[in-house]
């Protein structure tokens, strides 16, 4: 079992920080290797070609080693997610009449993409919904796999649902994707890193992250894997350096039609950045030591005590194996607001989201028991008041 990882973060010691899908803290590591990257910025005369170069391809390594990817050929280095997204949508085919599949109140980026490609080919949105009551999860998974059909050009969905956090079967619906010959989208930004996801069983044909939440990393980078679905695409940009022959810096101007190799030619301008790429690298290297099954068992060991007070109380909560560890909502009883309750928990130094009608819940290895006891003292005062 993994131990608690608080002294790797500068988490106040009063505070109670059970909000990772909100934004990570910063490991102590990866805090100064971005001062060290800052300082050296002092003398970019020691700034050499090779160094454009060095750090991105062992970021792509990093991340091909976290997602089970065979090679780190297939992995861009992107600013955003709705980068990545975007990248995604200019190279996917979708004809009139075709759908393009999401889910209800999914996150607004891995929306907003789908609806302009889909209205400037004559497409449509389907929004999967859930429905209320027992077995949520489950019934939601099996809708989504029933809208799936000869129509659909698109399936894009995360892991976890942002808001509450339930689990999305990706194997089953990536299978059914290729039955059906549609691309899958995954946006894992809130699950890779925390929750185990390997693209040689899934098989997806793009997974984008954000590098913020759950790879512990600095804000405006993230990363990308396109499978061969996208070889050989057109990139939202046309910078330099994602060119043939790029690192010879004297022969620049002898320009190049061809781009580098696999999804380098999807790389973000400016991907050198001589700060967030090696704080990146960092967080994920740590990631990589404890492992994405030993943080979510991690997780699942702080989250139980919660779940089990909360359903006492009358909150609403997935089932376990529909949701993930870290990352789950708590649905508030008939009649209870949202923000008295944050607002209460807030005061005991307590840092949760409210996303919907939810309470969203995210550990992570740096939360111990008592930050779980703190949340669920909260919850216990605010109900005894409210009833």
């Amino acid at each position: 079992m993994l131990p608690c990882q608080a002294a790797e973060f500068s988490l106040p010691p009063d505070h109670h920080y059970l909000n990772c899908a909100y934004m990570s803290p910063m490991p102590r590591r990866v805090e100064r290797v971005g001062n060290r990257a800052i300082a050296a910025k002092r003398a970019p005369s020691a700034v050499t070609p090779a160094d454009f170069f060095r750090h991105g391809e062992l970021l792509r390594q990093a991340f091909a080693d976290l997602i089970g990817a065979q090679g780190s050929a297939q992995v861009a280095i992107i600013p955003s997610a709705s980068y990545g997204l975007a990248t995604a949508a200019k190279n996917l085919p979708v004809r009139q009449g075709q759908r393009i599949v999401t889910l209800q109140e999914q996150f607004p980026s891995n929306v907003y993409t789908w609806t302009r490609l889909a209205r400037e080919n004559g497409a449509s949105v389907l929004r999967v919904e859930p429905e209320a009551g027992p077995g949520r999860g489950a019934r939601w998974n099996e809708r989504i796999l029933e809208s799936i059909d000869t129509k659909t050009a698109i399936v894009a969905l995360p892991h976890v649902h942002w808001a509450d956090g339930t689990l999305f079967d990706l194997k089953a619906i990536g299978w059914r994707c290729r039955e059906v010959g549609a691309a899958l989208i995954i946006d894992g930004t809130q699950s890779v890193g925390a929750l185990p996801l390997d693209v040689t069983e899934v098989q997806p044909d793009a997974l984008i992250c954000a590098g913020y939440k759950w790879l512990l990393g600095p804000y405006s980078i993230g990363l990308a894997w396109y499978g061969p679905r996208f070889d050989g695409g057109t990139p939202l940009e046309e910078n330099w350096i994602s060119r043939r022959d790029s690192e010879d810096f004297a022969g620049l101007v002898s320009y190049q039609e061809e781009y580098g190799p696999g999804a380098s030619r999807y790389d973000v301008g400016e991907r050198s950045n001589f700060i967030l790429v090696p704080m990146l690298l960092e967080a994920i290297g740590l990631l990589n030591e404890w492992g994405p099954d030993a943080v979510q068992a991690y997780c699942r060991e702080l989250a139980g005590p919660i779940v089990r007070a909360a359903e006492e109380l009358g909150f609403g909560v997935e089932d376990e194996d529909a949701r993930g560890s870290h990352l789950f909502g708590l649905r508030l009883p008939a009649g209870m607001e949202p923000g008295p309750l944050k607002e209460a928990l807030s005061r005991r130094n307590v840092s949760v989201s409210i996303r919907g009608d939810a309470i969203r819940v995210s550990p992570n290895v740096y939360n111990s028991p008592d930050d779980a006891q703190a949340l669920v003292e909260g919850l216990s005062v605010h109900s005894s008041t409210f009833a």
